[in-house]
C-alpha cells in the first residue's frame, strides 16, 4: 500500500514539474533578453517628446549625412550639368536638403544626439565620381547615384514614421518623406534613371521569396478600338516611328 502511495506521489510531482516547465517560458518571456521588445526598451532613451530609439537616432544621422553630400552634388549639377532637367534636379536637392538639414540639426540638439560633420567614405567616393565625369556620363551618374541613395533612405523614413514614439522624430520623418519623394520625382524626370539596375540590385540584396498573383499567361483581351463621337473608327497611334496607320473609316 505504501509503495502504491509513493508511486502516485511521484507521478503527481512529475506532472507538476512538467506543467511548471511549460508555463515558465510564458510568464518569463517578456523579461528575457534578446527579444525584440527587450532590445527596443534597452536601446530607448526617455525624453520629454517620447522614447528615442536606436532607429530614431540612426534616422537623424542618415538625414544629416544625406545633406552633407547631396547639397554639394546639387550645387555641382547647377554649375556643370549640360541639360536643364539635371540642373532643375540639382536645385531641388539644394532647397530640400538645406531646409531638412537645419531641421535635423535642431531636433538633434534638443534630443542630445551627436551628428556627423562630413560625408561617409562611400558618399565622398560618389562625389569624386561625379567630379570626374562629364556630358552624358555625368548625367547618368548624377541621376542614378542620387536616385538609388534616395530610394534606400525612403524605406528607413517609412519605418521610422510608422514605429517612432518620439513626436519630434515623427514630424521630421513626415518632412523627410515629402522632401525625398520630391527629389526622387525630379531625378526620374531627367530620363537618365536606370530602373532595371535599381530593381536588380534590390533583388540581389533580398532573401524573401516574391509574392503576389501569378504572371499573366499571355491571353489578354485585345485593346478596344477607339471610336469617334460620330461612330467612325479612328486611327490608332503607332508604337513604331512614323505616322499612324488608319484602320478604317466610313467618311466619304
Amino acid at each position: 500500500m505504501l509503495r502504491r502511495i509513493n508511486g502516485t506521489a511521484l507521478i503527481i510531482a512529475a506532472l507538476v514539474a512538467t506543467v511548471g516547465a511549460l508555463a515558465f517560458p510564458v510568464w518569463s518571456y517578456a523579461d528575457r533578453s534578446g527579444t525584440g521588445q527587450a532590445n527596443l526598451n534597452a536601446s530607448a532613451v526617455a525624453t520629454q517628446w517620447g522614447p528615442l530609439s536606436a532607429t530614431d537616432r540612426d534616422f537623424l544621422v542618415k538625414v544629416r549625412l544625406a545633406g552633407l553630400w547631396e547639397l554639394p552634388a546639387g550645387q555641382q549639377a547647377i554649375e556643370r550639368a549640360p541639360t536643364q532637367a539635371i540642373r532643375d534636379a540639382g536645385d531641388h536637392l539644394i532647397v530640400g536638403h538645406a531646409d531638412l538639414d537645419q531641421r535635423a540639426r535642431d531636433v538633434a540638439a534638443k534630443l542630445g544626439v551627436e551628428l556627423p560633420n562630413q560625408p561617409t567614405e562611400e558618399q565622398q567616393g560618389w562625389l569624386r565620381e561625379l567630379s570626374a565625369a562629364s556630358g552624358v556620363e555625368y548625367e547618368q551618374k548624377f541621376a542614378n547615384l542620387l536616385r538609388n541613395a534616395h530610394g534606400k533612405v525612403f524605406s528607413l523614413i517609412a519605418q521610422v514614421r510608422h514605429t517612432t514614439r518620439n513626436s519630434l522624430i515623427r514630424q521630421l520623418a513626415s518632412d523627410a518623406n515629402q522632401t525625398v519623394l520630391d527629389h526622387i520625382t525630379m531625378l526620374e524626370a531627367t530620363g537618365r534613371v536606370d530602373f532595371d539596375a535599381i530593381a536588380n540590385e534590390a533583388a540581389g540584396q533580398s532573401t524573401a521569396s516574391p509574392t503576389g498573383p501569378p504572371a499573366p499567361n499571355g491571353n489578354l483581351p485585345p485593346a478596344p478600338t477607339p471610336v469617334a463621337p460620330n461612330g467612325d473608327v479612328t486611327s490608332l497611334p503607332s508604337t513604331q516611328p512614323g505616322p499612324p496607320t488608319a484602320i478604317n473609316t466610313n467618311r466619304p
